[in-house]
């Protein structure tokens, strides 16, 4: 299926796209902090409308 070289590669590539992604996200944490504090309200709030539309449909059948 894929050669002995082609899974090296992507061995190698995977960790070192995780290991740039860490670096990144490390490097950026304050401004994360900063920019993007109760985020966690945007979830619940996304959450709720598709409950809320769940549930008309469901009454609505």
């Amino acid at each position: 299926m894929f050669s002995k070289g082609q899974l090296i590669f992507a061995v190698f590539f995977v960790i070192a796209f995780s290991m740039a992604m860490v670096w990144s996200y490390r490097k950026d944490i304050k401004v994360h902090k900063k920019h993007y504090k109760n985020t966690f309200l945007i979830i619940i709030g996304l959450f709720l409308i598709v409950a809320i539309f769940a549930l008309i449909t469901f009454s609505l059948h």
